[in-house]
């Protein structure tokens, strides 16, 4: 089968089209015929050697697809060969074919096609579990989005807004913010040019912010402890600006607030289940009913995986960047 697989730890060019057998689908997995993979920030990290696979899983990286059932594991019930599919892998997504724990898998809502499926699992795994399960965001509460106009971004905002929340968002430029707040952002606030915890104590009253969902770390950490409500939950799942700053932890114990973060792929099978689950109850009939929207960028031809990546790391894209097959 073709595939894409990581020559050595580097930058894009190391991303390298080859041929690899089709893998076989293990007990109580799905065996995917790949028709498009999502390209995510902890490819790029796994290419460079900052996030090896978890033990036992393939080395290709890719962490979502969609496509169609090929054959079922050992055990599996309730799919069959040719059901349409996205599904959150381990790992191998950059394939012709893939394998992905059944309960990892998830049905491609009504009018969606594998291209827009394609960005939903890793996302809105990332997105419930982080922003609804740890965050606890509730209804009329607010959220604040950094990063708006990334995958996660774009799917934290309009989920949030569809749930009954204040949604806010930072981005890098002006034509981010106004995507962010197409997409349901109250306000949208371009950090190169303003200073968000001002901006956002304003829009808010004073009041701050109830949940911040958090991908940038660095200085953030300091500064998202000053903007959050009292009992508010901040959320880390990722640091790009670096995993060390200095902190004034005085906020976290005046207004009780929650200063939590987690990272999906060494999760368990039966956790990521659970969020399937989740996701198949109170989301996917989101799409159907037209509340929520996939965002696609760009797609590339699997072969031009390097290109994807590039274009990853300039953060020159609003929503999810597509392999096709």
């Amino acid at each position: 089968m073709r595939c894409v697989e990581i020559a050595t730890a580097g930058g894009p060019e190391v991303l390298t089209p080859a041929q690899r057998p089709v893998p076989q689908p293990g007990p109580g997995q799905l065996l995917i015929e790949v028709a498009a993979a999502g390209v995510n920030r902890p490819d790029v990290a796994q290419r460079q050697g900052r996030y090896p696979p978890p033990a036992g899983a393939s080395d290709l990286p890719g962490l979502e697809v969609a496509g169609c059932v090929a054959a079922l594991g050992e055990g599996v019930t309730g799919w069959r060969v040719g059901d349409p599919v996205c599904a959150l892998t381990n790992g191998g997504g950059y394939a012709a074919y893939a394998a992905a724990p059944a309960g990892q898998c998830l049905p491609i809502p009504d009018g969606l096609d594998a291209v827009a499926a394609a960005g939903l699992p890793e996302t809105y795994f990332t997105v419930w579990s982080n922003v609804f399960e740890r965050g606890a965001l509730r209804r009329g509460e607010s959220l604040l989005v950094h990063g708006g106009s990334s995958g996660i971004g774009v799917s934290a905002i309009q989920l949030a807004r569809a749930r009954g929340a204040r949604v806010f968002a930072t981005a890098g430029s002006e034509q981010k913010c106004r995507a962010c707040e197409e997409l349901g952002a109250e306000l949208a606030v371009n950090y190169r040019q303003q200073d968000f915890v001002e901006v956002l104590r304003e829009a808010t009253g004073g009041a701050g912010v109830d949940v911040i969902l958090d991908m940038v770390g660095g200085d953030y950490v300091d500064r998202n402890l000053k903007l959050a409500a009292p009992d508010g939950r901040i959320v880390n799942i990722a640091f790009l600006q670096g995993f060390e700053t200095r902190v004034n932890f005085v906020p976290l114990l005046t207004k009780r607030l929650t200063l939590t973060g987690s990272t999906l792929r060494p999760r368990s099978p039966e956790y990521k289940a659970g969020i399937a689950d989740a996701l198949r109850r109170d989301v996917w009939p989101l799409f159907v009913e037209g509340a929520l929207q996939p965002v696609v960028a760009r797609t590339f031809p699997l072969e031009e995986a390097a290109g994807a990546h590039a274009l990853m790391e300039s953060s020159g894209h609003i929503g999810k960047i597509i392999l096709t097959l």
